[in-house]
């Protein structure tokens, strides 16, 4: 299969065929399934230092990705969920703005209104989320609109379905149509690992996705009962080290869903650390679909610098 690189840096395959991606998804390591529960477990296990844990709580809120996508959304509560994006804390200017506010594709311009000049990032779901089940023109119009309102990231979900039956070249044309679609706009591709059955698949999802073009994979809608898990993330985390020493190029990583605790992150941020390394531990390589993690973080931070807990009363309800 060849490999290209556009202006952007993104990798695109060119000249493949569906018998070429095949045997190269099949012919990727398998996964233990028992050593990488016992990594993920052992790695969660670590303690971390009160001055190191100060540094990764304000990590880890600068990495949310704050999120609203219910079918009563409606603007107010966008332009609410957008004040709290940019000044997390209201009285205290020290504690870091997320990383993005994640909308449908028609409210995204409201967003973008909301968060100009705040330096948080526009997320839309596109691709008729949470199913993927549309023609694949109505996906791309999806995208290209939310593109249009002033979105700089684009996630969309894979049709699992295809995946599941090994028709991985639709998969493939579908993901790289998006990409093309995004244009200037960030890709995140949703494998939803809760759907994917085994680690082995995660790991063929997670290649086969970058190599159509992702900017970043990540592992859940949050609109199934099984979401981000600590050995689905080593998994995908070490798919991402590899795929750059093998190509030079580096794509980032979102668990979303089920992390709900400030422990429940930085177990996540040790996991990123010691799989794929520091250059990892940024939001512009990993985020955080965790929305209803962000208010304990900021009971736990405000714990540590004025000793003092605050209830979850305190702050704002996502």
């Amino acid at each position: 299969m060849g490999d290209l690189r556009d202006a952007g840096g993104v990798s695109t395959e060119t000249h493949t065929s569906a018998a070429e991606l095949r045997a190269f998804l099949h012919g990727l390591p398998g996964v233990d399934r028992v050593g990488a529960a016992e990594r993920a477990d052992r790695l969660a296990g670590r303690s971390v230092k009160a001055a190191a844990k100060a540094e990764a709580i304000d990590l880890a809120i600068s990495m949310v990705d704050l999120t609203t996508l219910e079918g009563a959304d409606t603007a107010g509560k966008v332009r609410a969920l957008c004040a709290k994006a940019a000044r997390p804390d209201p009285s205290d200017a020290s504690v870091p703005r997320v990383a993005a506010v994640c909308v449908y594709p028609d409210l995204a311009g409201v967003a973008v209104r909301a968060l100009a000049g705040t330096g948080v990032a526009v997320a839309s779901v596109a691709t008729a989320f949470p199913s993927g089940r549309a023609p694949l023109e109505a996906r791309l119009a999806d995208t290209r609109a939310a593109v249009a309102a002033g979105a700089t990231e684009i996630d969309m979900v894979i049709d699992r379905g295809a995946f599941l039956a090994g028709d991985y070249l639709k998969v493939f044309e579908d993901i790289a149509a998006v990409r093309d679609a995004c244009g200037p706009a960030h890709l995140k591709v949703i494998l939803e690992t809760g759907e994917l059955a085994t680690l082995d698949n995660v790991r063929r999802a997670s290649w086969l996705a970058m190599r159509a073009g992702a900017d970043f994979i990540k592992t859940s809608t949050g609109k199934i009962p099984v979401a981000a898990t600590l050995p689905v993330t080593l998994v995908m985390l070490e798919a991402v080290r590899d795929y750059r020493a093998a190509t030079g190029r580096q794509v980032g990583v979102k668990p979303a869903g089920g992390i709900k605790t400030t422990k429940d992150a930085i177990r996540y941020l040790v996991l990123v650390n010691e799989t794929a390394g520091p250059d990892w531990l940024s939001p512009a390589r990993f985020r955080l679909g965790a929305s209803s993690v962000l208010n304990d973080l900021l009971m736990q931070r405000r714990k540590l610098t004025t000793g003092v807990y605050s209830g979850p009363d305190y702050f704002t309800v996502d």
